[in-house]
């Protein structure tokens, strides 16, 4: 009896190892939970690198497919232009065609804003930017007025100058641009920006010399061409343009109004100051043929081209850069010579050559 007692009493675990069990058991629990949070980190790390990654292949797919368009959208408008303006047949008239312009860009605006934001919002903006506020229109109507001014001349050069040629000195713009930021904006450039603009410059002199020596162009010849007059309409659309677009920039870096209700402003008063243009200036002819006279599948194609650069301009501020923008410049100006040879037997000649190769180069390094 004594002897089993004993026996029960030496079986039971001695106190140090029930805790050595305990602090066994302890750590294997803390082992498995330490593993198990490893497994779900490494799973939320994979699952955050993969989302990552999905965004910039997403934004980069945008980034270029904008930059895309843009090259092709600058080199069509140039080349259906040309063409809408000398072909046969009864010629539109150009002051309705900035009119046409101006409304679908107001329309795109309204449209993007209503499928971004919905309907209610879409007018809770247009009430509280545009109604409420009729001091900001006035601020609004000087860029406008200017871009529809632009988009005249734009007319006036491309029925006076080769396709080519009209690309190439429109570069100017450049130029212009960068002046009224340094003017307006006290925006300070460098030694190679500078470089860059006198370049441009002297290329833009070397094509415009030899546009307007060159008496063997059948296409000058045949169309009746001004190309003194194309170049002057050219230079003062570049003024307006730069001016426009240095005073739309400081108009935006000032409020927080959204760019496509800024857009819708242009778009109206654009529209409005471009129908006042053209009662003034081609009103009795316009009535007596009608509004859309001389309108062709071209024509129409030469309006949307125009509209759609606009919102080209605002994908690539958006998901691309300055230099990428000017890359795609420069292949627009050369898709435009190489065309031209191609749709308008335009005749390259060694001292084209020279100077457009001179205003590629410097829109390059300007952007760089």
């Amino acid at each position: 009896m004594t002897k089993t007692k004993i026996s029960q009493v030496s079986e039971k675990p001695e106190p140090r190892q029930r805790t050595k069990f305990k602090m066994s058991t302890k750590i294997q629990l803390e082992t498995q939970e330490e593993t198990q949070d490893e497994a779900q980190s490494t799973y939320h790390q994979d699952t955050t690198s993969s989302n990552k990654q999905t965004v910039d292949r997403s934004h980069n797919i945008k980034r270029y497919a904008s930059l895309v368009l843009l090259v092709i959208q600058n080199a069509v408008l140039v080349l259906i232009s040309r063409y809408s303006r000398t072909m046969p047949g009864d010629r539109y008239f150009a002051t309705t065609a900035v009119i046409c312009q101006e409304v679908l860009k107001f329309l795109a605006s309204i449209v993007i804003i209503y499928v971004n934001d919905g309907f209610f919002s879409l007018l809770s903006q247009v009430n509280q930017s545009i109604i409420a506020n009729p001091l900001d229109n006035l601020r609004v109507a000087v860029p406008s007025t200017l871009y529809m001014i632009q988009n005249n001349l734009f007319y006036v050069g491309i029925s006076n100058l080769p396709a080519a040629t009209f690309q190439v000195i429109f570069q100017m713009k450049l130029l212009t641009t960068a002046l009224f930021a340094v003017l307006i904006l006290g925006r300070k450039l460098n030694l190679t920006k500078w470089a860059s603009l006198v370049i441009l410059s002297l290329g833009v002199a070397a094509v415009q010399i030899e546009a307007t020596i060159s008496k063997d162009q059948k296409e000058a010849n045949s169309t009746n061409q001004n190309p003194l007059l194309g170049f002057m309409a050219v230079l003062a659309a570049c003024m307006t343009s730069g001016f426009a677009g240095v005073y739309f920039e400081k108009i935006l870096k000032d409020s927080e109004v959204s760019l496509w209700i800024r857009n819708i402003q242009l778009g109206v008063i654009g529209a409005l100051m471009g129908a006042a243009t053209a009662y003034f200036s081609e009103g009795k002819e316009i009535i007596e043929h009608g509004f859309f006279y001389g309108y062709n599948e071209y024509t129409i194609g030469a309006i949307f081209t125009q509209a759609l650069g606009g919102l080209i301009i605002a994908c690539v501020v958006k998901y691309a850069d300055s230099i990428l923008k000017g890359f795609a410049t420069s292949l627009a100006i050369i898709l435009s010579c190489v065309m031209s040879v191609f749709l308008f037997n335009f005749q390259v000649t060694p001292v084209f050559v020279v100077g457009a190769t001179m205003v590629v180069g410097s829109v390059y390094i300007y952007s760089k």
